[in-house]
C-alpha cells in the first residue's frame, strides 16, 4: 500500500486526503479509491502478477486508443505490481439489475434498457478493439486455443464433476473434451475476446452508458464465448423472451461492425454456451468446496439449471459421452445428499450478529433477547489509532489492515477466536439454535475491534454459509451478509 500512496505522490504531486478500500469479488487484486483535497478521485490497483497487470495495461491503452469505454491508465509503478486508473464511480451493472436478480428474473423495462445497451456495446471492443491489437502481450496465453481450452474442461473436471461423486470413465470423457476443444477452437468469427464479460465487469456512468473493466483475462478468440458468458450468466436467470431479444440486439450491433452469417453462430452458438457453463461450475466448484466460499455454493443451482435446460436443446452435446456424463451429473445433484446441500451452504437457520464496539460506552446490547455469546477485548494489541495516518481511518481501510497485519499480532489473536467461535457456530447448527452474538471491542471501536468484527463475521458466513450481521456500532455501519 506504502508503494501504490508513493505512486499516487509521484503521479498527482502530494498524498490522498483520504483513502478508501474497494470491496472486490473473489479476485486477488486490491483496489482502493484515492482522494484528493478538492475531491477529485482516481483508483489505484495493487496486482498479484506483473504480466496480469501488464496485459490490463497494455489492452487499457490500445482500447482507449480506439476511443472504446475503458479507464484511462493515468500511472504505472515500475515493478509493474501498481497503477492508477480513472474512477468509473460505484455503480456497476450488476448493481442496477439487483431488483430484477431478486425477483427471480423478472426484470423490469429500466433494466432491460441497460442489458441491451451493454450488449450492443460488446461488438465494438470485441471488433475495434481487435484491430491492430498486438496480442503478444495478453496473460496468460494469447489466443483461445485447444489447450487453454481443455484447461478449462480439465478445471470442471477436477474441482467440481469428481466433487459431485458421479462415475465416469476417464479416457472416453477425455476424447469427447478434446473434440470439443477442436471444434471451439476454430469457430469463427474471431475478435477480442472478453473472457469475463459480466454484469460485474461493466460501469455505468450517470448517463447509463456502459464502460468496460477487468480484461485482463482477455485473448484473441471467438466472440460467440463472450456472449454465452453474458446472456447465460447462472445468477441471473434470464427468461427463454429476454435472451432471445438480448441476441437480436447483439446480432445487429455485430453486423453494424463486421458482415457476419447469423444463423451459422445461432448454430454454433448452444456449444459455447455448455463450455461456459462447464467452466463457470469449475469455478464455482473450486471456490465453494475447497476454498468454502458460500455464495459461490449458492450459485451452483442456477449453473445446473442452465446445464440442465441446454442438455434438453438438440445439438447442443453432440459429444454422446459427456452429455451422458452430464447428465448424470445433473440427476445426481438433484439429491438432497449432492455437494450443493453440504454443510458448508448453511443448511440450518441459524443468524450470527457481530458487533464491534468501544469500551468507554459500554458494552452491546443482543436485540435477539437471548442476552448471550462472546466478547472479546482486542485492547492488547498494537493500536494504529495511536499514529497520525491512522487516525481518521478505520479497520475496514486498507492502510489500518496492513499496519495490524504486519507484525501477525491481531492473527494470532483472531486465530484463537476462530477456533472457538467455529466449534460454537457449528453446534448451534446442529442443535437449531437461531441467534449468536460476538462482540468485539477496543478503546475507540474504530481500528482494531472494527477489523476483528468484519474479519470473524466474513469468514464464519463463508465458512458455514450462516446469515451473518455485521454491526460496526461506534462507525454507524451495518453490512448482512
Amino acid at each position: 500500500m506504502n508503494k501504490l500512496l508513493s505512486l499516487y505522490a509521484a503521479w498527482r504531486g502530494g498524498e490522498p486526503a483520504a483513502v478508501q478500500t474497494i470491496a472486490g469479488e473473489g479476485s486477488p487484486r486490491q483496489y482502493v479509491r484515492l482522494t484528493d483535497g478538492e475531491g477529485q478521485s482516481v483508483v489505484g490497483c495493487i496486482g498479484t502478477s506483473a504480466d496480469e497487470n501488464r496485459a490490463f495495461v497494455h489492452l487499457a491503452r490500445h482500447f482507449a486508443a480506439a476511443s472504446l469505454r475503458v479507464p484511462a491508465v493515468l500511472a504505472v509503478s515500475d515493478d509493474g505490481m501498481r497503477y492508477l486508473l480513472s474512477d468509473l464511480g460505484n455503480r456497476s451493472l450488476f448493481d442496477a439489475l439487483r431488483r430484477g436478480r431478486e425477483a427471480g428474473g423478472d426484470y423490469d423495462e429500466a433494466e432491460r434498457t441497460l442489458l441491451h445497451s451493454t450488449i450492443a456495446a460488446l461488438p465494438a471492443i470485441q471488433v475495434r478493439g481487435h484491430r491492430g491489437l498486438d496480442y503478444a502481450p495478453c496473460y496468460p496465453v494469447a489466443a483461445m486455443n485447444e489447450e487453454a481450452i481443455m484447461m478449462d474442461l480439465n478445471y470442471f473436471k477436477y474441482c467440481f464433476l469428481k466433487a459431485t461423486g458421479v462415475d465416469f470413465h476417464e479416457f472416453r470423457l477425455e476424447e469427447d473434451f478434446r473434440q470439443m476443444a477442436a471444434q471451439l477452437a476454430s469457430q469463427g468469427p474471431t475478435g477480442f475476446l472478453y473472457r469475463d464479460f459480466q454484469a460485474r465487469n461493466v460501469m455505468l456512468d450517470a448517463a447509463n452508458a456502459p464502460w468496460f473493466i477487468d480484461f485482463q483475462g482477455g485473448r484473441r478468440g471467438p466472440l460467440l464465448y463472450d456472449v454465452a458468458s453474458f446472456v447465460w450468466q447462472a445468477s441471473a436467470r434470464y427468461r427463454p423472451a429476454l435472451r432471445e431479444a438480448l441476441l437480436a440486439t447483439y446480432f445487429d450491433a455485430l453486423r453494424r461492425e463486421t458482415p457476419i452469417d447469423e444463423q451459422a453462430m445461432r448454430r454454433a452458438l448452444p456449444r459455447f454456451v455448455l463450455f461456459r457453463t462447464l467452466q463457470v461450475l469449475g469455478a464455482y466448484g473450486f471456490r465453494g468446496y475447497v476454498e468454502r466460499k458460500a455464495h459461490f455454493l449458492r450459485s451452483i443451482p442456477s449453473a445446473l439449471d442452465n446445464l440442465r435446460t441446454l442438455l434438453a436443446h438438440e445439438g447442443a452435446c453432440p459429444w454422446p459421452y459427456l452429455g451422458e456424463v452430464l447428465s448424470c451429473m445433473c440427476e445426481k445433484m438433484a439429491t438432497p445428499t449432492a455437494p450443493s446441500a453440504s454443510p458448508c451452504d448453511g443448511g440450518g437457520a441459524l443468524a450470527v450478529r457481530v458487533v464491534s464496539f468501544s469500551y468507554k460506552k459500554g458494552l452491546p446490547t443482543d436485540p435477539s433477547g437471548n442476552g448471550g455469546g462472546y466478547v472479546f477485548d482486542c485492547r492488547a494489541v498494537h493500536n494504529p489509532g495511536r499514529y497520525a495516518p491512522y487516525k481518521s481511518l478505520t479497520g475496514l481501510d486498507r492502510p489500518v489492515r496492513d499496519f495490524l497485519e504486519s507484525d501477525g499480532e491481531i492473527l494470532t489473536f483472531l486465530a484463537s477466536v476462530r477456533q472457538l467461535a467455529e466449534a460454537h457456530v457449528a453446534r448451534y447448527i446442529e442443535r437449531g439454535f437461531t441467534h449468536l452474538m460476538l462482540a468485539f471491542g477496543c478503546t475507540g471501536g474504530q481500528h482494531r475491534s472494527v477489523y476483528s468484527a468484519d474479519h470473524i463475521g466474513r469468514h464464519l458466513h463463508a465458512r458455514f454459509g450462516v446469515s451473518v450481521e455485521i454491526v460496526h456500532r461506534e462507525q454507524g455501519i451495518t453490512e448482512r451478509l
